[in-house]
């Protein structure tokens, strides 16, 4: 049987149409995580990755960190897929890859790595029918979180059954064997890229993947000050010390909270050299 995320090579066929539709949005308030939560325990129950549960929702200690970012993706204002975004660094080593694999990344961090970690990858399980493209078009915030936070590695936590596609698309390597993680009933897997090695590569394959630093820095920044280019692509992830302290104290700057608006970003054109976009209905040239 082919794996439910096996999209036909023919999935960027309409890449650029598709992508002016679709609209990352970043779970915010507790509406928008609730939903993002039902969404998990649908996808998973389907699969038979969790048991029946009255509360029908899936959520776990790293949902609210500071170097975690949780999207929905929707299109035509309804919710097809989700993912969490969480970026490991020396100082900030939490996440549900560094909880079940530790013994593999900590050393990593060690040396100074980043480290991008997606997780929560789910998809409603009848819209994913009418889509295949949804697994290229929700992985694509993994790759732009890559690309944001100057990413030494790309990690991939997936099922056996899962892992031909991430070794196709994004040329991940198996570096753990399926393991049992707490939460799921069946176990998963540590695949990984070298992201600075191989995105060109990526790229030139499936062009969707490619984004502005303009989308990037809507969708990831969290603090008021530009993110300057790094020589070598080779530093920490800037401002989680100042985002974890406006987290604990509630407090978001003018800046921040219309960076918060702009990101819900529906772009155009993405694929292609140039930078126009349309974000809703305004045009904007970088």
């Amino acid at each position: 049987m082919r794996s439910p995320i096996e999209a036909p090579s023919t999935a960027f066929g309409r890449g650029a149409d598709l992508l002016e539709q679709v609209d990352y949005r970043l779970a915010e308030t507790p509406e928008e995580k609730e939903e993002i939560y039902n969404l998990r325990y649908r996808a998973y129950l389907r699969e038979g990755a969790v048991k029946e549960s009255p509360e029908q929702r899936v959520t776990d200690q790293y949902d609210d960190l500071s170097n975690s970012w949780t999207f929905g993706v929707f299109l035509h204002e309804e919710l097809y897929s989700s993912v969490r975004i969480s970026v490991l660094t020396q100082q900030w080593r939490e996440s549900c890859s560094a909880e079940a694999f530790g013994e593999i990344l900590h050393p990593r961090l060690d040396r100074g790595q980043v480290i991008v970690d997606p997780a929560r990858f789910v998809a409603d399980p009848e819209k994913a029918k009418r889509l295949p493209e949804l697994p290229y078009v929700t992985l694509r915030l993994a790759y732009m979180a890559c690309e944001y936070f100057n990413a030494d590695l790309g990690l991939a936590i997936v099922r056996a059954e899962h892992q031909a596609f991430y070794r196709r698309v994004f040329l991940h390597e198996t570096i753990a064997e399926p393991r049992f993680f707490p939460g799921l009933l069946k176990p998963v897997g540590l695949m990984a890229a070298d992201f600075p090695a191989l995105k060109e590569k990526v790229f030139g394959r499936y062009p969707m993947m490619r984004s502005t630093a303009f989308e990037r820095r809507m969708l990831f920044e969290r603090e008021r000050t530009p993110r300057h280019a790094a020589p070598c692509g080779r530093r920490p992830p800037p401002h989680l010390d100042r985002a974890a302290a406006l987290n604990r104290s509630g407090a978001r700057s003018g800046t921040e909270r219309s960076v918060a608006v702009w990101r819900r970003c529906n772009v155009t054109n993405v694929p292609l050299v140039g930078t126009q976009f349309r974000l809703h209905n305004a045009n904007i040239s970088l």
